[in-house]
């Protein structure tokens, strides 16, 4: 039996893709190991949305050969398929497998064990097709919630952005392999799905009558879910119509990630980011018109070509009204092949990482405050596993807000969704 090992880089959508082709090899008589010395084959899920992110595949992929020489060295996803047209994929590589080609990976290896020479390339040209690459799960690493793809490329072309060079244009999954997967998973005991993509929220410009309502609804009478919740959104998602009917469904989670990336209207047209602030805004404001105390969590990127320090403030202005629950804050980094790693006025390290600084502290605040509001109050937890605190056993789970919440208890809990009353801040944990 050979063993093989993987190892994943980046998104939730890249995990998913990892845990379909660790399903592969599992049907196929592959034994599954740790990613440590020892596998007959290495199976490195690449990401490249930074120049950090090609330094960490890269690393990586080296670490593979190096522990084992012999081994088969399979380098799939992003950075292998933005980087294979211009050639600079290290030939000690044995396999390289790009988007929309990890279906094929069972018989990639079967033809490479075949062969045995030279390196197999399986890169098509992501950014002319249509084609939905089709993958399964019926379980998942976690034990409580999974990770559903649905679609994936992207439209929007902004400027700091490679991954439509990586991903190809939006291809949505048909609704109905989604309902079959979700409700698999349930069959399994998932209660908890959450919907992922590339770019969620242009979910069905490509199929006839769907959209990402139409997909919501359809898992939401899956028997055995008890919660939905969504990936990162785009602001035009959030109309009434939308926001009314997902605030009807009992399943739904009132935590949505809305991504902003600056609430300066200037450093938004450099970003191609195809909003105003004002119009962010009014999007926060309605999804907390039909929902009590929605979680509302963002990306926020600092030092962006051009950013003045009069950008900046707006932008924090902003963030401060809005009363996010989590910011996630990223100074700004050159990714090669972008229209913004050219652009003029490239902002100095030391000032990106004092505006990090700022926010991250800000950020901090808030979080805070927005949990505050559970204190005194019994919420309904998800569990799903159990840590030690100051050498006592206690069951840990989110609340439909995604907040964490510990349980003092010696019982396993795991998958059962138990009412807890929040006595102090401290049973909230990070």
């Amino acid at each position: 039996m050979k063993r093989a090992a993987l190892h994943n880089l980046g998104c939730k959508v890249n995990a998913y893709e990892t845990e379909a082709m660790q399903q592969l090899l599992e049907e196929n008589g592959y034994e599954i190991v740790p990613f440590k010395e020892g596998a007959d084959v290495y199976i490195i899920n690449t990401c490249t949305v930074t120049n950090m992110a090609d330094r960490k595949s890269r690393q990586m992929l080296h670490r593979a050969k190096k522990m084992n020489p012999d081994a088969i060295v399979v380098a799939a996803g992003c950075y292998v398929q933005a980087k294979e047209a211009s050639g600079e994929i290290d030939e000690s590589i044995d396999i390289v497998i790009g988007n929309n080609k990890k279906k094929d990976l069972i018989q990639i290896l079967d033809g490479f064990y075949e062969k045995k020479q030279g390196q197999n390339k399986a890169v098509i040209d992501i950014n002319h097709t249509h084609e939905y690459e089709e993958m399964h799960l019926n379980k998942t690493a976690e034990h409580t919630r999974a990770y559903i793809k649905v679609q994936d490329g992207c439209n929007q072309f902004c400027t700091y952005c490679i991954i439509p060079f990586a991903r190809g244009r939006v291809r949505s999954r048909a609704k109905e392999d989604v309902v079959r997967e979700v409700t698999e998973l349930a069959a399994n005991g998932y209660q908890e799905v959450v919907l992922t993509g590339i770019h969620l929220s242009s979910y069905g410009v490509d199929l006839e009558n769907e959209n990402l309502l139409s997909l919501i609804l359809a898992v939401n009478e899956i028997k055995g879910i008890k919660r939905i919740r969504l990936g990162s959104l785009e602001p035009r998602i959030i109309t009434e119509d939308f926001v009314k009917t997902i605030s009807g469904l009992e399943k739904m989670c009132p935590h949505f990630h809305l991504s902003l990336q600056s609430g300066c209207d200037e450093t938004l047209r450099r970003m191609n980011r195809r909003y105003t602030s004002e119009e962010y805004y009014e999007k926060c404001m309605l999804l907390r018109k039909y929902f009590a105390h929605p979680a509302l969590t963002t990306d926020v990127i600092v030092g962006f070509p051009g950013e003045t320090e009069e950008e900046f403030e707006k932008s924090k202005a902003f963030i401060d009204k809005v009363d996010f629950y989590e910011t996630h804050i990223f100074k700004y980094s050159k990714r090669e092949g972008t229209k913004a790693a050219v652009m003029d006025n490239q902002i100095p390290e030391q000032i990106k990482t004092a505006r990090s600084n700022e926010l991250l502290e800000l950020g901090q605040k808030k979080r805070i405050k927005y949990e505050e509001q559970f204190v005194g109050t019994t919420v309904e937890v998800l569990m799903e596993e159990q840590i030690k605190i100051d050498g006592e056993n206690y069951q840990v789970g989110h609340t439909k807000e995604y907040v964490k919440v510990a349980l003092k208890t010696e019982a396993n809990l795991q998958n059962k969704l138990v009412d807890i009353q929040i006595d102090n801040h401290s049973q909230i944990i990070h």
